[in-house]
């Protein structure tokens, strides 16, 4: 069993003493075990290694910057995600009132904010601007997609000033941060580097649970609902819906679980055929003349026509999956003649605009608080994660190393299965 290594880069000794009162702080002996089986935790005790784990997130008795003479940075890339604005409000409130630290700068539109090319000017981020912010949907700060040039985004920050530069975004977004990082760290610079990962899809590796996804499946089940009474209140009814989920189908998954009348999950990680798929929802129309469908967005891409366009991010741009099985289903049916009323709702953008539920948003207050004490701490070239109802420290690389994906011998999947009652056999 590989030791996997979760050692968080520092600036620095902390000599600082923290200016924070009335807190549990956490020490840098706290960790957070990666196993939570005991049979593998065993298997490292046998051969006399420690057992792999995070370091714990938390506030620190000593840190490494001066709050005094601090300046910071907060920029957001990439699609929008419930919770972006209640995690630059945490991250503002957390820097002035826990630390004192008074100017924090807002990037505007991605990493083009930190490139001399666009001229963004930066806001000035305040807790009196930030105020009311959590109760609204998006980002103030823009965001965009696509990489700009390291060297002059690392000038942009030292001619600013800026000690620590917070980066809320998804896989792209901190393969950038893990670029600025390792640039700062070759010029000798001091200033820390702290992701927070920011994904609807909830594919960042060694990451429980990233901030937005609980938001998103609980605002699919509107869409569930109404496809679920369009396809009972018609003879021979079929309810369509497609959930985001490029490469990872853990919305559809959850939502189908969250909303037990679906009937069908397709998700990127299972590969279906469309011949046995649709003679499974035939066999379903004439037993019961209803049926409810989830598709994740990267579902069955090798069904349709490969498409070599890549987005700003190079991110390959997939093929409407929702409306290729609109065609395939509808099609099917007129061949055999038999009537059906098919009803595609594909509620995407809806669901990544939403302001974060209560869970969400307390989830995101606390990630950015955590960022907050990392920074402060001298952390750098790292991620707040969350690990076991933990949060953690996890090196970037680490994190970007591979895509978190449903695992098709999962129990996850197996509920899946369960709860939909549909065929292995067309899977």
């Amino acid at each position: 069993m590989a030791d996997l290594n979760f050692e968080v880069s520092r600036l620095g000794e902390c000599g600082i003493t923290s200016p924070m009162r009335g807190t549990r702080f956490v020490n840098d002996q706290e960790h957070v075990l990666y196993h939570s089986n005991l049979g593998e935790i065993e298997s490292f005790l046998q051969k006399g290694s420690q057992p792999s784990r995070f370091e714990m997130a938390g506030p620190r008795d000593k840190i490494f910057f001066d709050p005094s003479k601090l300046q910071c940075g907060i920029v957001t890339c990439g699609g929008l995600c419930p919770g972006l604005n209640d995690v630059i409000r945490a991250i503002v409130m957390s820097l002035h009132y826990h630390y004192g630290v008074t100017t924090v700068f807002g990037f505007r539109y991605g990493y083009e904010g930190l490139s001399s090319n666009y001229g963004h000017e930066p806001l000035n981020l305040t807790p009196q601007n930030v105020n009311e912010i959590h109760q609204m949907g998006g980002t103030i700060l823009g965001s965009s997609r696509g990489p700009q040039d390291i060297s002059d985004m690392v000038d942009t920050l030292e001619r600013m000033k800026v000690g620590i530069l917070f980066t809320i975004g998804g896989d792209g977004t901190l393969r950038g941060a893990q670029s600025i990082a390792d640039e700062i760290q070759k010029r000798n610079l001091r200033i820390a580097v702290i992701g927070i990962p920011k994904t609807i899809d909830n594919d960042i590796s060694y990451v429980q649970q990233s901030f937005g996804f609980e938001t998103a499946v609980t605002e699919s089940r509107s869409a569930l609902y109404s496809a679920h009474a369009e396809a009972t209140g018609a003879r021979n009814g079929i309810g369509l819906v497609k959930l985001m989920g490029r490469e990872s189908g853990f919305i559809a998954a959850y939502a189908t679980l969250a909303y037990s009348e679906v009937n069908f999950c397709l998700v990127p990680e299972v590969q279906f055929t469309l011949a046995a798929f649709l003679k499974a929802l035939k066999l379903r129309m004439e037993s019961r003349g209803h049926a409810l469908i989830v598709v994740g967005e990267g579902a069955g891409q090798y069904l349709m026509a490969e498409r070599n366009e890549r987005d700003a991010s190079g991110n390959i741009r997939f093929e409407d999956i929702g409306l290729f099985l609109k065609d395939q289903i509808t099609g099917y049916f007129n061949k055999i003649g038999m009537e059906i009323n098919l009803k595609y709702i594909d509620p995407s953008y809806m669901i990544r605009s939403m302001p974060a539920n209560a869970r969400d948003s307390a989830f995101c207050l606390l990630l950015g608080h955590n960022a907050v004490h990392a920074g402060m701490a001298g952390r750098t070239n790292m991620l707040v994660g969350f690990w076991n109802d933990r949060f953690t420290h996890l090196p970037i690389s680490l994190a970007v190393s591979e895509r978190k994906k449903i695992n098709p011998q999962s129990r996850l999947w197996s509920n899946v299965i369960e709860s939909t009652g549909q065929l292995r056999e067309i899977l």
